[in-house]
């Protein structure tokens, strides 16, 4: 079966916008239209919009976009009006390169200066500036691809996170240079790009992760390392049969009723985690060439039979196991 011709186009793709031959008057309609493609509708202010200048690289990179925004001074505000009619939830990753940004949402307001990086909601107002010429690497991302591998990201938005050193420099660097190659070779390998951009979202939930240790209390940080220890004996055990809360927490030394209280912290119990982890490896088995019989995979990660692993596979993916092998089908 072939894949569907729209979603092969999309995979990886790359467009340049430019306000170098758009007339003085017709720049501000211009860009906000060119903004609102790229990212979502925002109301823009700009400090000179007949001078105003600027340049946008906008590809895709499997289910990710990555931009390259080069403008002058402007400002960017989402209003409750723009979100009314929203349908999905986005985050923007932004890492500004050449200028310090201004950011305010929920009640924060940050500074972020060139070598960090901060996370936006899309589905809540904000606003977002720079009073000097600026370069950003922006990355768009739906929120249930990053909540898959970070529970409750919007607890880390409107903050500052280091990018340049450690986890943080890992990503901001792999990001930049997806994003160069995106507008270099915009034609590279579909396959290529779904794997870049799976690993660009995994590093920025590990950056993000480790973060969130470095700002809170030791008592905090403490069961922080046993969640993850907890997390690490399911994903280790997602094949046994008899992977149960009390066989993780005998092996992470805590007691059962700590282990619920963990997870209860992130809002989710054991059996939730380990039976979306389990689906979540079922799909990345359904991907690859020749998997097996639907069947054995159900057995495989622990479903008691097919119709239970069919029935959950689409609530939590939107389709069936078998439908999902066949658009995987080359």
């Amino acid at each position: 079966m072939a894949p569907d011709a729209d979603k092969a186009d999309t995979i990886l793709t790359n467009r340049m916008h430019s306000t170098d031959h758009v007339p003085a008057s017709s720049r501000a309609d211009h860009w906000n239209a060119v903004i609102a493609q790229a990212y979502f509708p925002l109301d823009l202010t700009f400090r000179d919009a007949a001078r105003f200048g600027g340049r946008l690289e906008h590809g895709t990179v499997g289910e990710l976009s990555l931009s390259r925004l080069q403008t002058e001074a402007v400002q960017y505000e989402r209003h409750r009006r723009h979100i009314s009619r929203t349908t999905e939830e986005q985050y923007l990753i932004t890492i500004p390169r050449q200028s310090p940004v201004e950011f305010s949402q929920s009640g924060r307001e940050v500074r972020c200066d060139p070598g960090g990086f901060i996370l936006e909601r899309g589905d809540e107002p904000y606003r977002f500036s720079y009073g000097a010429a600026n370069d950003l690497c922006v990355i768009k991302v739906a929120k249930p691809i990053l909540s898959e591998k970070l529970r409750n990201p919007d607890r880390f938005c409107a903050l500052v996170f280091n990018g340049r050193e450690g986890i943080g420099s890992l990503f901001t660097t792999m990001a930049q240079q997806i994003q160069r190659q995106t507008a270099a070779e915009p034609a590279t390998d579909p396959l290529a790009g779904t794997v870049l951009g799976r690993h660009l979202v995994e590093l920025l939930a590990l950056t993000l992760d480790r973060s969130s240790d470095v700002e809170t209390g030791a008592g905090s940080s403490v069961r922080e390392g046993h969640r993850r220890r907890a997390q690490s004996v399911i994903l280790a055990q997602l094949s046994n049969p008899d992977l149960s809360p009390e066989l993780v927490a005998e092996r992470v030394g805590i007691s059962k009723r700590y282990l619920h209280e963990l997870f209860a912290e992130v809002n989710c119990t054991v059996s939730q985690f380990v039976r979306e982890q389990r689906l979540r490896a079922a799909r990345d088995l359904l991907q690859m060439p020749n998997p097996g019989p639907m069947s054995d995979i159900a057995y495989r990660f622990g479903f008691s039979d097919q119709a239970q692993f069919s029935r959950l596979f689409k609530a939590m993916f939107g389709q069936t196991p078998s439908s999902y092998r066949a658009s995987q089908t080359p």
